[in-house]
């Protein structure tokens, strides 16, 4: 995921960056509104919004992205008046966060606002996330089969598996993995993910399902 972060405080972007290059996602940063809209592009899933810009009125710029594009907006700003919410919203914002923020419930936010921007896919589409030669991943019946059988695998352990294969060839950090399969953020469950991708791997038999990542996290093989 692509978020275009739109912020004049260095300080306060920069950490934003790394956080979120922590959790697995792409930032581009813009100080001003002009730049904002020059970075503004079709690969474009999230926009962070700081409205106290040193060159247009962030209200008015979310108006401005809005015309352009239907990308999610989640404005976030230390204007914790009610009316500078309302006005947010009416431009066309689909969040509204106020400083200081926790940066865990800002996460949530952004994965809230995509979510509801994803069109429905028919169930013909999304039934077979992943098949190659030897490995069939089938959402709906949550099922591995390799080799034409399907293997055993417990809840938690397909869960797993069906998140690395919505990132084919990337590299899922930890902090996702458990973020999405355990609804947490806390770090004591980095043992137990370790315990659960052992455990497919064992299932897995001679087929190398799932490589470790040293540094980061987890990818689907192959």
């Amino acid at each position: 995921m692509r978020i275009l972060i739109v912020e004049d405080d260095e300080r306060v972007a920069a950490a934003l960056e790394a956080f979120l290059a922590r959790s697995g996602y792409a930032t581009v940063r813009a100080a001003d509104g002009g730049s904002a809209l020059a970075m503004l592009g079709a690969d474009t899933e999230v926009v962070l919004l700081d409205l106290g810009l040193p060159d247009v009125d962030g209200i008015d710029l979310c108006r401005r992205i809005r015309g352009r594009s239907e990308v999610p907006i989640v404005i976030v700003t230390a204007r914790n008046q009610v009316t500078e919410r309302i006005r947010g919203l009416r431009a066309g914002a689909d969040d509204f966060v106020v400083k200081p923020y926790d940066v865990h419930e800002l996460l949530a936010r952004i994965e809230a606002v995509t979510r509801r921007s994803r069109p429905v896919r028919p169930e013909s589409e999304a039934r077979v996330l992943l098949q190659d030669d030897e490995v069939e991943i089938d959402l709906i019946a949550r099922q591995v089969i390799i080799g034409g059988e399907p293997i055993e695998l417990t809840r938690k352990e397909f869960d797993i598996v069906a998140v690395l294969a919505r990132y084919p060839g990337v590299a899922v950090p930890k902090e996702r993995l458990i973020r999405e399969v355990w609804n947490t953020d806390w770090r004591g469950f980095g043992h137990s993910l370790e315990v659960h991708v052992g455990a497919i791997r064992r299932k897995a038999g001679q087929r190398s399902l799932i490589e470790t990542v040293r540094g980061v996290g987890y990818r689907l093989a192959g």
